[in-house]
């Protein structure tokens, strides 16, 4: 297990291009189930839901979470095949609480990192929701922050958010918290384009305001039927790689 930094433990990125048939293979496999209607109950879904997902080649991260946390199934093996099947629970826990009774509340929760980039600057034509890697984060501290199966991880690019987001930077975003607080951070998606900003409100309008207003203007957005402009998530924390 990676060593904990703020409350936070990165995974590997995991192998893109993963086939959704073998990942469903193996969920059958490690649920020892015998077939993929009694997957599709196991999830909460219809069987119709796993059969979109191997045709389009796709499996929601959802799902990968939620057999994660009802029966310990590593999601790094259900997207790769390697590493263990399942982590046992000393393995998700990382023993440097001051007390036992912090220790027994030292859990983490595995949150996805998704293909989608934030962009800070011009658009991002990357939105895809495919996961590339995890971060485990401490169960009680993401509690104190937002809805937990909302929470997704995405990349910055560009240099409009600069200081306070650098390119490359990861934030972590809460699809949930959808509300505009003045002057919070927020993914937005604009058209086909996904950019990451902070908000402010006028009269039939959405500000779209850049740390880095030397270079970068705030941007006024009418609001309404003929604009695709939609409020994602708000960002609820970040961080930066030094090398």
């Amino acid at each position: 297990m990676p060593v904990e930094r703020n409350g936070v433990a990165a995974l590997g990125a995991h192998a893109a291009g993963v086939g959704a048939t073998q990942v469903v293979e193996r969920m059958i496999d490690a649920l020892g189930l015998a077939t993929q209607s009694a997957l599709a109950r196991e999830l909460g879904v219809s069987r119709g839901a796993i059969s979109d997902a191997k045709a389009k080649n796709k499996v929601p991260a959802e799902w990968l979470l939620k057999l994660f946390r009802a029966h310990s199934i590593n999601p790094f093996w259900l997207e790769t095949g390697r590493g263990a099947k399942f982590l046992r629970e000393d393995v998700v826990r990382e023993n440097v609480a001051d007390t036992p009774e912090q220790g027994r509340q030292g859990e983490y929760e595995f949150i996805p990192l998704v293909a989608a980039r934030l962009a800070g600057g011009g658009g991002s034509a990357e939105t895809s929701d495919r996961v590339v890697g995890y971060y485990a984060f401490r169960r009680s501290w993401l509690r104190g922050k937002g809805s937990i199966d909302d929470m997704r991880l995405m990349r910055v690019t560009g240099e409009s958010m600069e200081p306070t987001l650098e390119d490359e930077d990861v934030v972590l975003v809460d699809l949930s918290q959808c509300d505009i607080l003045v002057g919070k951070i927020y993914a937005v998606r604009m058209d086909d384009e996904i950019v990451v900003k902070r908000l402010e409100r006028k009269p039939g309008k959405l500000v779209l305001v850049s740390d880095n207003r030397r270079f970068y203007e705030p941007l006024e957005v009418p609001v309404g039927d003929q604009i695709n402009v939609e409020v994602l998530g708000r960002v609820i924390w970040m961080a930066r790689e030094l090398m």
